[in-house]
């Protein structure tokens, strides 16, 4: 395995013990390792399998939960932008 191997995999395995641990969402953990949003859900929801299948497993959960509470999180930013709130 390449030295570019062990980074990408690292990468991957810090996102993913990131977004379980604060239970957060792609944008909060790409900001947070310094990656674009789409590199960490590539990370996380295709390599992640290859590398842990049950840490890819957990993920999933969270990915499922972040997609149902989607529409609430998107009405409230709304409403905050026009109430002068940011």
């Amino acid at each position: 395995m390449s030295t570019l191997d062990n980074i990408i995999e690292e990468r991957v395995l810090q996102a993913a013990k990131l977004l379980i641990l604060e239970n957060s969402n792609v944008r909060h953990v790409a900001r947070r390792i310094g990656c674009s949003k789409s590199t960490v859900h590539k990370d996380l929801s295709e390599r992640l399998k290859d590398i842990d299948y049950k840490l890819y497993l957990e993920v999933q959960k969270i990915f499922e939960i972040n997609k149902q509470e989607k529409h609430l999180r998107g009405g409230n930013s709304t409403k905050n932008k026009y109430l002068g709130r940011q």
